[in-house]
């Protein structure tokens, strides 16, 4: 975070320091969600929009890339609260027009925090950066295209050019978007992926001879053993938790391996269940290993030795 955004953003007379949660989920994910959704998309576009949230016949939640159950097997609320607040931030009804940009400067802009430049709204019109301007200036789509097409024209190969895409965009737009920059003669079309998981693509792949996971939900389910390490579902993907806690009941092992104990993996407040709701909910974690930061390697090696030690390879 930038120092400009603690002065701007953030004011630390507002922080409170409290014990850490026992727990996560329950009511309180409930009613953050649904105060936040409320607050940007109104009640009738908060009900339209959840309800469709990773459906079979509705749309991916764009906040993680956890796998949906097969469908017939939904909750019909099947999101978390990470998934409520990203929602209600991209089907906000707050806008960012034109006067919004003539307003702030690329330079006061610059000084804010992503969330607040989130919390502005949806932008409403192109905008562009002339050369030596201050402010982004709204420019007409026409304009926008052969401004566009005379910088891709002037390029002395396609493959200058870097044509980089969302992981969360929609089949329909990603292919129309391929095709262009196919037929514009090039194949440079990274995405999020590749900087999110470029390293373990390759290393699945000289390992097990596929780029990808190769478990299923089921798997998971019906785990004797789960190790859980550097991972913080609670905080990331919360929507695991919900498949943790069936492992649970199916007798399932949980270690987590990470410095902090997060509040996650301790315990697990369902809020599709009445144990979750008014009870003690569920309890995951077996056992929590606090290593040392960076201490991954060294701990991976040592239950290597203990394998070998014990013969328990699979030879």
């Amino acid at each position: 975070m930038r120092h400009t955004d603690e002065e701007r953003d953030y004011d630390e007379a507002d922080l409170e320091v409290r014990p850490p949660k026992d727990h996560a989920a329950g009511p309180t994910a409930v009613a953050v969600s649904m105060k936040r959704a409320l607050e940007h998309m109104g009640v009738v576009r908060t009900a339209e929009t959840l309800v469709q949230l990773n459906q079979a016949e509705g749309f991916d939640c764009m906040s993680c890339a956890w796998p949906d159950p097969e469908p017939g097997h939904r909750h019909a609320a099947e999101f978390c609260e990470n998934g409520a607040k990203a929602v209600a931030e991209e089907a906000t009804r707050d806008r960012a027009t034109p006067e919004f940009f003539a307003r702030h400067s690329i330079a006061e802009l610059d000084c804010h925090s992503e969330h607040w430049l989130g919390q502005q709204g949806r932008i409403t019109h192109p905008m562009v950066k002339r050369p030596g301007g201050t402010h982004y200036e709204p420019i007409e789509w026409d304009e926008a295209f052969a401004l566009i097409g005379d910088q891709l024209n002037a390029l002395d190969s396609p493959d200058e050019a870097i044509f980089y895409t969302s992981g969360r965009a929609s089949n329909e737009a990603a292919f129309a978007y391929q095709l262009f920059v196919r037929a514009f003669g090039t194949n440079n079309l990274p995405d999020c992926s590749n900087m999110c998981h470029e390293s373990t693509s390759i290393a699945l792949q000289e390992s097990i001879g596929i780029g990808k996971a190769s478990v299923t939900m089921d798997d998971v389910y019906q785990a004797k053993l789960i190790v859980l390490q550097g991972q913080n579902p609670g905080t990331n993907h919360p929507r695991m938790l919900s498949a943790l806690e069936k492992a649970k009941q199916n007798g399932a092992k949980i270690l987590s391996i990470n410095p902090l104990r997060e509040a996650g993996l301790v315990n697990f407040k369902n809020p599709q269940t009445p144990r979750g709701m008014v009870g003690p909910g569920t309890d995951l974690s077996d056992m929590h290993l606090p290593i040392a930061l960076n201490g991954d390697l060294a701990l991976l090696q040592a239950f290597g030795s203990l394998l070998v030690e014990w013969d328990a390879l699979d030879h």
